[in-house]
């Protein structure tokens, strides 16, 4: 299970938080480091906070985008210090972990991490089918991202502890097919005229939210993206006998 989980560190700024990190996955049996763009990495720095982690280090895969560390991941847990207004489910590190070994017993799973400064973005933690928030002091929450990296590693090998093996009956599609639904759907409910320039991007949010509660499989984005080629080719053929009509009206009219 252990070998399925990704740990994804997003923007990373100082590298001595990377060697760190580094270590703190080691010492929790983990081993595959995925780097969004660091500001500095490789690093010495970065090597001596692992403390004996360099292997990790020198496996670490660096992306140029969030899509690219989460490409065939099937359950993503994104991590953060506040809640927003418009957010997907939020659960503690004991109530996810659980749900992140059961998908990492067959499929790639990712544990995500934001910058230091401000940890994830909405559009990054839009990517994830759960958010974690680890309970601190309301009036000082901010962990640093390898004592964070710890946190999470420590549930993990408690989840582990007392996992039962079972057959999942969902069986999620990949991140970049789930992305490649969106992507869809935006350009679909622009095409039907559903998406207006007001604030679409806070409507596409509550959609993820509702489709990351349903984990939809391959076979159901399958069935929804046939749903939105019809609508798009039906939307179309209405554009084109209104244009075609409207001609023809305009013609009649001239006539007269």
């Amino acid at each position: 299970m252990l070998n399925n989980i990704r740990v994804v560190l997003s923007h990373t700024t100082h590298p001595g938080n990377i060697g760190a990190a580094a270590r703190a996955l080691k010492t929790m049996g983990l081993r595959h480091l995925y780097l969004i763009n660091p500001r500095h990495f490789p690093d010495p720095q970065a090597d001596t906070m692992a403390a004996g982690a360099d292997d990790v280090l020198r496996d670490a895969v660096v992306c140029g985008s969030i899509d690219e560390a989460l490409q065939g991941v099937v359950f993503t847990v994104a991590m953060t210090a506040r809640l927003r207004d418009i957010s997907i489910e939020v659960k503690t590190p004991r109530e996810a972990m659980p749900l992140l070994l059961q998908q990492a017993a067959t499929q790639p799973v990712a544990l995500l991490f934001g910058t230091e400064m401000s940890g994830l973005t909405n559009e990054e933690m839009g990517k994830a089918q759960v958010l974690v928030n680890i309970p601190a002091d309301p009036d000082f929450s901010s962990l640093n991202i390898a004592a964070a990296v710890q946190v999470m590693g420590y549930e993990l090998s408690v989840a582990a502890q007392s996992y039962l093996p079972s057959v999942s009956e969902i069986q999620p599609a990949p991140h970049e097919q789930v992305e490649g639904f969106f992507a869809h759907m935006e350009k679909t409910l622009f095409e039907i005229g559903f998406l207006t320039t007001q604030n679409p991007a806070r409507l596409m949010q509550r959609l993820r939210r509702l489709y990351a509660r349903a984990r939809l499989e391959q076979e159901e984005i399958n069935i929804l993206r046939g749903i939105l080629t019809v609508a798009t080719e039906y939307n179309s053929r209405l554009r084109a006998r209104y244009q075609k009509e409207n001609r023809e009206e305009h013609r009649n009219v001239s006539e007269y």
